[in-house]
């Protein structure tokens, strides 16, 4: 029987969890509430928080999943990409966890563990799990892209942002209308209420499967700031149907280049991936393609955000074929 413990650490949540295989046994999470009232996550900030938590984590993770350190087959951790500094903590930690109780050092890149949090299953839950090839939509704060995969490791991303992510465009539009950070959660609440027709933006025309959301958000930017001049109760009076059009058009541009996709390689075996895939409207979405003849794979919440389960798993599949890192692996902040 092999545990693994995972360990995230690349933005501003500390989480460990521990699988056992790919039967999770415990997920624990740290938020960071300091980063709200900067309306957005402090780089230096984050980094003394994941110091003050990783240990008391790792310890509750160990102890819901009720086995001792000594029992771990190994350490997985998330190298990249990330907030450098929130990395170094995780991967020191996870460094000398590893060297002390011998056993082997996974790293673990986080945007596969998002695509891959799809192999997560629970023993009281059974559920099916994507077969190869299949795509994934993985969409965040930081990143956009559609991914294909052909195993566990064979990864191709077939299209990607070429500016901002859909994650920042939500939270962009969430700012211009005066919502706290994190406003992605927001927008898709008030956008329930609200008329997804109501406002039109212009949309990116990009080659290929490549994405771009930074015209978009300018477009809402100049409708927003030239209502105001007009009525300067113009966001209050029309909250609902401006976060629902803004909602609506972000999800039209992912869907778009994701049914392109499908058609051009014939696949339908479909996933989407990270915080974004929480969205209640990209859920519809994608879900609708089922009438289309796609088996649709849509995470559980608590593994859209960023989390250790996932990374446990990614580790595991990892641990499989011996792949392990040594201990001048450094993190990096970047995707290659």
């Amino acid at each position: 029987m092999n545990y693994i413990l995972g360990i995230e650490s690349s933005c501003d949540d500390t989480s460990a969890a521990v699988l056992r295989e790919t039967v999770i046994c415990s997920n624990v999470i740290a938020n960071q509430a300091v980063h709200t009232s900067f309306g957005g996550v402090v780089p230096e900030l984050a980094s003394r928080a994941h110091q003050q938590n990783i240990i008391p984590v790792v310890e509750t993770a160990l102890m819901k999943a009720g086995i001792t350190k000594e029992q771990l087959s190994a350490v997985a951790f998330t190298r990249g990409p990330g907030l450098l500094g929130s990395l170094l903590v995780g991967t020191s930690f996870a460094k000398s966890f590893a060297y002390a109780l011998n056993i082997p050092l996974i790293e673990v890149n986080h945007m596969e563990a998002h695509v891959l949090a799809h192999f997560i299953v629970n023993d009281q839950q059974p559920k099916d799990v994507p077969g190869f090839p299949f795509l994934c939509l993985t969409v965040s704060g930081g990143h956009t892209q559609i991914v294909k995969l052909d195993d566990h490791f064979s990864m191709q991303i077939i299209g990607r942002t070429i500016d901002d992510a859909a994650g920042e465009a939500f939270d962009k539009a969430a700012k211009i209308l005066g919502l706290p950070y994190p406003g992605g959660p927001l927008i898709d609440k008030y956008g329930k209420e609200g008329n997804p027709k109501a406002f039109k933006f212009s949309k990116p025309n990009i080659q290929a499967l490549d994405y771009s959301f930074s015209g978009l958000k300018t477009s809402f930017l100049y409708l927003v700031r030239d209502q105001l001049k007009i009525d300067p109760n113009f966001i209050q009076n029309n909250l609902n149907d401006l976060c629902a059009s803004i909602q609506q058009a972000i999800i039209e541009t992912l869907m778009k280049k994701l049914i392109m996709a499908v058609n051009q390689t014939g696949i339908k075996d479909v996933a989407i991936a990270g915080g974004v895939s929480a969205n209640s409207g990209l859920r519809k979405a994608i879900l609708e393609q089922q009438n289309n003849g796609w088996r649709v794979f849509i995470p559980e919440f608590q593994f859209t955000t960023d989390n250790a389960a996932m990374i446990a798993v990614a580790g595991y599949f990892k641990y499989l074929k011996k792949d392990f890192a040594d201990l001048t692996a450094a993190p990096y902040s970047r995707q290659g």
